[in-house]
């Protein structure tokens, strides 16, 4: 006996939806399916349901996203101040270490070189807040000034990877993905002695 092939794996809230309600179409009025159960309307309502849901998310999300925007412009307009705070206690203490220590701050120690960084650990792929969005993010490099990330399509091999981005944070935000396609991720740190290898790969299904 045929098996019904409903294809929704991989596909994304909002193509779930419209291959549903294109179902729930071809069913209505359909003699060969005189009474489905569940019902059309019960099938409708569950549509319905799950698009309210979605849009709630994505409200939230965006919600999120503007939130931790002005989070991050309200600690660098503090991180600025309290530096410039910082340039003109050193200005006036000179080479005294208790005037320093006066005003509350620590006096800084002679750096020691860096050497070769390890690999980034802990690399983890999540859905983004759009379609076509993946977030990446992974444990912070001692000593690493910037990250390189590659990406792969499915499955990867030595040849596979190319370059997806850079950041100065221990996370990045991939965008411009097909939906439903299965990427792979790779990151490495970058410090004054060079590249680290890569990390172990992570993947990820495009939303």
């Amino acid at each position: 006996m045929p098996k019904v092939k409903l294809n929704f794996r991989g596909l994304s809230v909002p193509e779930k939806i419209a291959r549903a309600r294109q179902i729930v179409t071809a069913m209505t009025g359909n003699p060969n399916f005189p009474s489905p159960q569940p019902t059309l309307a019960q099938v409708n309502s569950s549509i319905d349901e799950l698009e309210e849901a979605h849009a709630t998310a994505q409200a939230a999300r965006q919600a999120a996203k503007a939130s931790t925007t002005a989070l991050n412009n309200k600690e660098e307009a503090f991180d600025r101040t309290l530096s410039q705070l910082a340039g003109h206690v050193e200005s006036i203490s000179g080479d005294d270490e208790q005037k320093i220590q006066s005003a509350g701050m620590d006096v800084r120690s002679t750096p020691t070189p860096v050497g070769e960084l390890p690999a980034p650990e802990t690399l983890n792929a999540t859905q983004g807040d759009q379609e076509g969005e993946i977030d990446l993010a992974w444990d912070k490099v001692t000593g690493a000034r910037s990250y390189v990330i590659e990406r792969s399509a499915d499955p990867p091999t030595a040849t596979s990877w190319s370059h997806a981005a850079v950041s100065t944070k221990s996370q990045v935000t991939i965008g411009g993905l097909t939906t439903g396609t299965k990427y792979w991720f790779r990151v490495a740190a970058v410090g004054p002695q060079g590249q680290s290898g890569w990390s172990n790969p992570a993947t990820k299904i495009a939303p």
